[in-house]
């Protein structure tokens, strides 16, 4: 197969799809890789890099794209991408197709046969592909929190974790998943108070038990939540439901009942956001006020910190994309019904529940189309 990894184009998007060692290990299968280049240079991966592993360097983004029959990201295409979709090109990355029709609708008319990352399950029903750029935001989510609270960049100039005689913040967590628990390690770590929000009253139990009862830890509910951020300095939203929209936990009006200078972090926002003010901010202009609230709503917070996000994101990735390229798409996925949880769309049909749902689309089931 030839795979094709070009270099990100996101607004500060310094990631790549395949690290040398993997070039190294599908050349070494058989398969013909074709690298942008540039692309990993910013992730520590300088071309030599590659091509010493065996790739091929290609100097225009539009030749990988047109020559190759799988193309490996770590973003969603944006719209001057659209232009490259092709009839069964493979294209497996972050979709995020739930708040992005139009992305959706070019994946159809193109055929393009797409594979989420963050819809791939493994055997236990976790979603393998979508935990290390969790864990890189949740963590990263309370830093740059932290970093925001200062006075300079429009918070309320507070150290997050205090001074002796002096009261930390509090720091609100909505979400008990990956994000959040690696947000509330951190937090922790520096001192904070902090209170975490879960529907899920076992997995509240569980982070009890996880952070020795230094966790403050709230059922879920509009009431709990308006309570809880009213008092926060710092919120993280942290919520998910798999391949679909956000919930809009947090509303408008309990925006404006935050304290003047409070910090919003919405990692949630690649799937719209779980908060109602919220929306898609980049790396160069990352933030912005509502009712004196600071946003930051960065829709690709590991990008940030390339080197460390791409090597835990192809630790997990890469055994997948070898196995869709020895086997090819079809029989990957066939045979691998986790995998096969990844599809969104195949040949011009949406096959992913969540997707269709939130767009309000037909759909058909992947097992349907791929039999």
């Amino acid at each position: 197969m030839i795979v094709g990894v070009p270099k990100e184009i996101k607004d500060n998007e310094a990631r790549v799809g395949v690290t040398p060692a993997g070039v190294k290990a599908l050349t070494e299968a058989g398969h013909k890789v074709l690298v942008e280049t540039q692309a990993g240079a910013q992730s520590g991966f300088p071309d030599d890099d590659y091509q010493n592993a065996g790739a091929e360097i290609v100097g225009d983004a539009g030749d990988v794209w047109r020559h190759a029959e799988m193309i490996v990201k770590v973003k969603e295409p944006i719209e001057s991408e659209y232009v490259y979709f092709h009839e069964g090109l493979v294209l497996f990355t972050y979709l995020h197709l739930a708040p992005v029709p139009e992305l959706t609708n070019k994946l159809l008319e193109a055929k393009v046969i797409g594979i989420a990352y963050e819809t791939v399950r493994d055997r236990q029903g976790n979603l393998p592909l979508l935990t290390p750029m969790s864990e890189v935001a949740g963590r990263m989510s309370v830093q740059v929190g932290a970093s925001y609270l200062e006075r300079e960049r429009g918070g309320r100039g507070i150290l997050l974790g205090g001074v002796p005689g002096v009261p930390p913040a509090q720091v609100a967590i909505l979400g008990g998943g990956v994000v959040g628990t690696n947000a509330a390690r951190i937090a922790l770590g520096l001192g904070a108070r902090t209170t975490l929000i879960d529907v899920n009253l076992n997995r509240l139990r569980e982070l009890e038990d996880i952070f020795g009862g230094r966790l403050y830890t709230l059922a879920s509910n509009s009431y709990n939540i308006a309570q809880v951020t009213r008092e926060a300095e710092l919120v993280i939203g942290g919520v998910l439901i798999p391949g679909a929209t956000a919930p809009k936990l947090v509303s408008r009006a309990m925006v404006s009942q935050m304290k003047k200078g409070a910090v919003i972090v919405d990692v949630a926002i690649d799937q719209g956001g779980c908060v109602e003010t919220a929306h898609p901010t980049s790396h160069s202009d990352p933030s912005y006020k509502v009712d004196g609230v600071v946003h930051y709503c960065v829709t690709n917070m590991p990008g940030a910190v390339p080197h460390t996000s791409t090597l835990a994101l192809t630790n997990s990735t890469f055994p997948y994309l070898l196995r869709l390229a020895n086997m090819g798409a079809r029989e990957a996925l066939k045979q691998d019904a986790g995998l096969a949880e990844g599809l969104n769309t195949w040949l011009g049909t949406l096959t992913y529940r969540g997707v269709a749902e939130s767009q309000h689309r037909a759909w058909t089931a992947s097992a349907s189309v791929l039999a």
